[in-house]
């Protein structure tokens, strides 16, 4: 299986410093590649606000692209468009290019989230369409992947930037108590933040998805 995600920048026209908003997109992303290194290919800008990634599996895909939400600060967001289906190279004599059904099922995703933000759901960032060639046998957990990236994207765009901080620890294993010491506050405190923001349901999600991989 090959997974392909088209990624871009909510309200990029509207950010006052677009280049500093670039620049903590690519930081954050190598800080998730470093604690998570599944993506084949890691998201690398493209052109304009895009950028693009590859991963092998649809679990691995969705576990990043979460540790990624929640390691941006406030005032940086993502779309991801999530495509099943092959790629493969195209020949040029300029530079390296890969096309095919899963590049193609990337775009109608993000489009499709684009569509959602603008009418049902406000909140959504994710979305996932398996090719026509993977339709038949993808279909079902396709289905069940973007139910659930619905409900997990409501709660972490919800998220205040140390609510998200937090439930990036817990998601490694980072105990409450060494968060609590990173942040300057109580253990008390962490554990209200994150009960709070619903953070159990995001980490148990992510959990999921690992053990999931790993079977």
């Amino acid at each position: 299986m090959t997974v392909a995600v088209i990624a871009d920048l909510v309200g990029s026209r509207r950010m006052p410093d677009r280049s500093g908003a670039q620049h903590t997109l690519e930081s954050a992303i190598a800080r998730v590649e470093q604690d998570l290194p599944v993506a084949r290919e890691p998201l690398s800008p493209t052109v304009g606000d895009e950028l693009q990634g590859v991963y092998d599996a649809l679990p691995d895909a969705l576990s990043s692209l979460l540790l990624l939400q929640l390691a941006l600060p406030d005032g940086v967001e993502c779309r991801f468009g999530i495509g099943i289906g092959d790629i493969g190279p195209v020949a040029s004599s300029t530079a390296t290019l890969s096309d095919g059904a899963g590049w193609w099922s990337a775009r109608a995703a993000i489009d499709t989230v684009h569509r959602l933000q603008k009418r049902t759901a406000p909140n959504a960032r994710t979305w996932i369409v398996a090719s026509p060639e993977q339709d038949d046998t993808m279909r079902p957990s396709v289905d069940l992947a973007n139910a659930y990236a619905l409900a997990r994207d409501q709660l972490v765009t919800s998220m205040n930037e140390r609510a998200r901080r937090l439930t990036y620890g817990r998601c490694l294993g980072v105990s409450q108590a060494a968060l609590a010491k990173e942040e300057g506050v109580t253990q008390p405190a962490v554990s209200q933040v994150l009960a709070a923001a619903g953070a159990s349901a995001v980490v148990e999600g992510f959990l999921a998805l690992r053990a999931e991989r790993a079977a």
